[in-house]
C-alpha cells in the first residue's frame, strides 16, 4: 500500500519541474537559489501534500544544513590526519494534527535526506519531495499511535504541542573556512614534538607516553524555511586548537593534561608563542603529578576552592542540562525532566548568585563567545533569559515545545547538523551580587583551613567528573599537588547549599561541539565537600622504553 500514500514518483516529477518556473510563494524572495528551491517545494508541498481520506498537515518545516569542516592532527612531531568535509543535510518536519495535539512526541521527528553539494535547485528539490514523503507517512502513523495512547490517560497535557510563533524572514551573510592550513599544520606538527624537542621539558620525553595536536574549524549555514513564513538564513563557525600529552606515574597510574583554545575565528585563536607555552606548561604538569603522592586514603569532609575553569565544569555537568527544559513522557505529572523538574521558583544556588542565558552576548570581556546566536534553529528570534535571581529558578531554557508554566518559545530551541530541535543553553553566565577578589577568595579558604586546624583542597582544572590538578592547601598557605582523587556528594544539594562564596574572576569555558555553546562562571568556595581516593584499577608500566629522540 506504500504507492498509494503519495503521489506517483512519474506525476509528482512532472509537477515538481513544471512549478519550479511558475512557484508563487508568500515569503520575502531571496538572491540565493537554496532558499529559492526550499521556499518554491515547500509552496508545492503545502497545497499538494495530503492522502485522500486522511488528514493535511498543518505545519511543515524545512531546514537545511550545510556543514563545512577541517581538521588536521600530529602525532610525536609528524602529521598523522589532515581531512576536510563537506555536507547539505536536508531535515523535514511534518506535523499532522493541530497546535493542541499533533503527531509529535519528542523523539526527532521528521525525516533527514542528504542534499546535493551543488546549487542545483530540481535535485534540491527532489531530496526536499522524498524527505518530505517519507515525513508525513511517519507522521499520519505517529498521529493514530498517539491519539490511542492519550485513551489510557484520564488527563491529557493541558499545554500545546507547539508553541504559536510570528513568521520570521531574515536573511544574514554567508560564512566561509577561514584558516591558515599551512601555518596551523606546521604549529600542531611542532606543537606534538615539543616533548623531545624543546629544551625546557626534553629530560622528561621518555616518560611522555603520547602527544598529541590537533587544529579543527567547522561552519556551518543554515537554512529554515516553514508554512507559517518564516524564511531564515544564519551561519555559525568555531575553531579549535588543542594539545593531549599524557604519561604514567610509578604505580601505573594514567596521568594526562587535555586543552586548548576556542574561538569563533581562526585569528581569535591563541597565537605560536601561547600555545607553545601552553603545551610545554602541560608537560612540567604531568612531571609534577608523576612525582604528586596520592590524596590521603582517609576520606576528607570540607572546604574546596574551585577555580573558574573546573567550576564551569561542574556547572556544566549538574547545572546547566537540568535547566534545558524537556517536555517529560506522556502521562507524567511533572514539569520537565530532569534535577530541577520540580524546582520552578524554588531555591537551586545561594542566594547571592544569579544566572542569565544570553545568546545576544556576542563578546565577553573583549572576545567573541562561541556560544552566541541571533536566531534559534526553529526560527525564533534569540532572548536573553533569566535563568536563576537571587539564587532561585525563575525560568526555565524552552523551545516551540511548550512545558506546564512556558507556553512559548524563548529563543531556545537549537538543533546539531541534521537532528531535530531541542531546548539548549546558548551563553549562560553565573555572577555573584558580593563577589570576591581572587586574593580575598584564597584568603577565605586559608581563614576556614586555620579555623578547622587542618588542610583543605583547591581545584584548578577537572578531567570528567574527578579533579586533574588538585592541591592540598596548608594552614599557612603552602599547596602541594596530589594525585588520585575523586569529588563525593559534589551534587545538586551542594550546588545550593555548600557554596559559600564567588570571585570576581569569570572564567569563559568556551565548547565547540555539535551545538557550540558558552559557559561562564567564578570562582567557587563550597563549604563542605567530600575529597576521597579514586578507586581505579592501575595499569602496567611499558617494558622498555621508548625509541631515543634524534639529536
Amino acid at each position: 500500500m506504500a504507492h498509494t500514500i503519495s503521489l506517483s514518483r512519474t506525476v509528482a516529477a512532472a509537477l515538481l519541474f513544471a512549478s519550479c518556473a511558475v512557484a508563487k510563494t508568500s515569503f520575502a524572495q531571496s538572491d540565493d537559489p537554496l532558499m529559492k528551491a526550499m521556499q518554491a517545494e515547500l509552496e508545492r508541498e503545502k497545497a499538494q501534500l495530503v492522502l485522500p481520506g486522511m488528514q493535511r498537515p498543518y505545519f511543515i518545516e524545512y531546514r537545511l544544513d550545510d556543514f563545512t569542516s577541517y581538521e588536521a592532527v600530529a602525532n610525536y612531531g609528524a602529521l598523522t590526519r589532515e581531512e576536510q568535509g563537506h555536507q547539505r543535510i536536508v531535515r523535514v518536519n511534518v506535523r499532522i494534527g493541530d497546535h493542541n495535539i499533533d503527531s509529535s512526541s519528542g523523539r526527532g521527528e521528521g525525516s533527514v535526506q542528504l542534499a546535493p553539494d551543488d546549487n542545483d535547485p530540481i535535485a534540491l528539490r527532489y531530496a526536499l519531495w522524498t524527505a518530505t514523503d517519507d515525513a508525513y507517512k511517519n507522521a499520519l502513523r505517529a498521529y493514530s499511535a498517539k491519539r490511542a495512547a492519550m485513551e489510557r490517560f484520564q488527563s491529557p497535557s493541558a499545554e500545546q504541542d507547539l508553541a504559536q510563533q510570528k513568521p520570521l524572514v531574515k536573511i544574514e551573510p554567508l560564512r566561509k573556512l577561514d584558516i591558515d592550513r599551512a601555518e596551523w599544520r606546521k604549529r600542531i606538527i611542532t606543537a606534538s614534538g615539543l616533548y623531545s624537542s624543546a629544551p625546557e621539558v626534553r629530560s622528561f620525553a621518555p616518560l611522555v607516553q603520547y602527544s598529541t595536536a590537533n587544529i579543527r574549524a567547522m561552519v556551518l549555514n543554515r537554512y529554515l524555511v516553514n508554512t507559517e513564513g518564516t524564511a531564515v538564513r544564519y551561519s555559525t563557525s568555531g575553531y579549535n586548537n588543542a594539545i593531549s600529552v599524557g604519561t604514567q606515574a610509578g604505580d601505573g597510574m594514567r596521568l594526562s593534561r587535555d586543552n586548548g583554545s576556542v574561538a569563533v575565528s581562526a585569528s581569535e585563536l591563541e597565537s605560536w608563542p601561547a600555545f607553545r607555552k601552553r603545551v610545554i606548561d602541560d608537560i612540567k604538569t604531568l612531571e609534577d603529578l608523576r612525582n604528586a603522592p596520592l590524596v590521603d586514603s582517609e576520606d576528607y569532609h570540607g572546604p574546596v576552592l574551585f577555580s573558574g575553569d573546573a567550576a564551569s565544569d561542574v556547572m556544566n555537568r549538574l547545572f546547566v542540562d537540568n535547566v534545558e527544559a524537556d517536555r517529560p513522557d506522556m502521562g507524567t505529572a511533572a514539569r520537565t525532566t530532569g534535577a530541577y523538574a520540580s524546582s520552578y521558583r524554588a531555591r537551586v544556588l545561594p542566594e547571592f548568585m544569579n544566572v542569565v542565558d544570553n545568546p545576544l552576548e556576542t563578546t565577553f570581556a573583549g572576545r567573541s563567545v562561541i556560544g552566541a546566536y541571533t536566531i534559534d534553529d526553529e526560527g525564533v528570534p534569540a532572548q536573553s533569559v533569566d535563568v536563576v535571581t537571587a539564587g532561585k529558578l525563575q525560568n526555565y531554557l524552552i523551545g516551540r515545545t511548550p512545558v506546564r508554566d512556558f507556553p512559548i518559545s524563548n529563543g531556545h530551541g537549537r538543533a546539531a547538523p541534521g537532528a531535530a530541535a531541542h531546548s539548549s543553553s546558548s551563553v549562560m553566565i553565573f555572577t555573584a551580587t558580593n563577589p570576591l577578589p581572587p586574593a580575598a577568595m584564597n584568603q577565605k579558604l586559608l581563614s576556614m583551613a586555620k579555623d578547622q586546624k587542618r588542610d583543605v583542597y583547591a581545584v584548578e582544572t577537572m578531567g570528567g567528573e574527578a579533579p586533574r590538578l588538585l592541591y592540598l592547601v596548608h594552614p599557612d598557605g603552602s599547596r602541594q599537588l596530589v594525585r588520585g582523587a575523586s569529588f563525593d556528594e559534589l551534587d545538586n544539594r551542594s550546588l545550593r547549599s555548600e557554596i559559600i562564596a564567588a570571585g570576581n574572576d569569570p572564567y569563559v569555558n568556551d565548547m565547540l561541539a555539535a551545538l557550540p555553546q558558552t559557559t561562564i562562571v567564578p570562582s567557587l568556595l563550597f563549604g563542605d565537600i567530600g575529597v576521597k581516593r579514586a578507586n581505579e584499577e592501575q595499569q602496567k608500566l611499558p617494558y622498555y622504553p621508548p625509541p631515543p629522540p634524534e639529536k
